[in-house]
């Protein structure tokens, strides 16, 4: 929205000429990032409220509620233009993705929801799938909002097969060997070479993509915490505020790869399958003090948030 952006552009004027640049631009990037991921933080915010303030006296079951909240907020966003339809599509794609993945693993013993609740399929609340959408709100809300490219991409049907087979490994290794440790080192190989581009005010810094992930890895660790904590799901053998393994970070980190692809199903416009620079790119000027900068040819995209 050309409100939020304007809102932005002049936070980080008046930053800029308060604090020394460095801080300034980590403060915006921290505050894009909560901006990006607000649909997955006002569901984490419901999941810790209902948790301290339900009682059985409600009429309605604690998962039933949260779905209700989480389809208000998806209709919400979508309405007030914080979403796009393309973004509504990729979040349609990890409901799916995520609903089967989970019904599955609750079947298989992984984990189970111990609350009750009318809208439950086989034994997993609805209430989940938007749960996996809220990655998907982030992953495609961040691209939008930092004006991302993924350079060199590899490529396009490797990744998508890269992908397939991680997604099958969480199902497979029930019945065979477990191939994650292959996987990990292949999702290095295959895009060690990719940088991520993105857009703070008016420069751009670039991060390996295996190293985003890992660092994307352990924050979904930290909100998985808060989601067993507050007895939304509970794994097989986990006591009473007991920690999540840290080995379930490599298992976001492997689901992160399969997010991000399904992401590119629908938006493909930040890949550049060539080496990209910000510096090789026609500048545009967008900004009242300096100019920024998109891919040549690419058309001019409508300021939304």
């Amino acid at each position: 929205m050309e409100n939020t952006r304007t809102l932005e552009r002049r936070l980080g004027d008046t930053m800029r000429r308060k604090l020394p640049d460095a801080v300034a631009e980590f403060i915006m990037f921290v505050l894009k990032q909560g901006w990006a991921c607000l649909y997955g933080g006002l569901l984490l915010i419901a999941i810790i409220l209902t948790q301290v303030y339900w009682s059985s006296e409600i009429p309605i079951a604690r998962y039933d509620a949260l779905l209700m909240i989480a389809i208000a907020l998806q209709i919400l966003f979508f309405v007030t233009g914080l979403e796009t339809w393309e973004e509504v599509r990729v979040i349609a794609l990890f409901h799916i993705t995520g609903t089967v993945m989970e019904i599955f693993k609750v079947a298989a013993g992984s984990w189970e929801y111990p609350g009750d609740g009318v809208f439950k399929l086989f034994d997993v609340p609805l209430f989940s799938g938007f749960m996996y959408a809220s990655v998907g709100s982030y992953m495609a809300r961040v691209i939008r909002i930092f004006e991302m490219r993924f350079a060199p991409y590899p490529p396009f049907w490797a990744s998508v097969a890269l992908a397939v087979a991680i997604y099958a490994n969480f199902f497979t290794h029930h019945f065979g060997p477990d191939m994650r440790y292959v996987l990990f080192a292949i999702t290095v190989l295959v895009f060690i070479r990719t940088r991520i581009w993105f857009l703070i005010g008016t420069r751009w810094y670039w991060m390996p993509l295996p190293v985003a992930a890992f660092l994307s890895s352990f924050f979904m660790w930290l909100a998985e915490n808060i989601g067993t904590m507050a007895n939304v799901w509970v794994y097989a053998g986990q006591g009473d505020f007991e920690v999540v393994s840290l080995a379930k970070m490599g298992s976001w980190y492997l689901l992160l790869f399969v997010s991000f692809v399904t992401v590119t199903l629908v938006l493909r416009s930040a890949l550049c399958q060539e080496a990209w620079h910000p510096k090789s790119t026609r500048a545009t000027a967008t900004h009242p003090k300096a100019a920024r900068t998109r891919p040549a040819g690419s058309r001019p995209e409508t300021p939304r948030d």
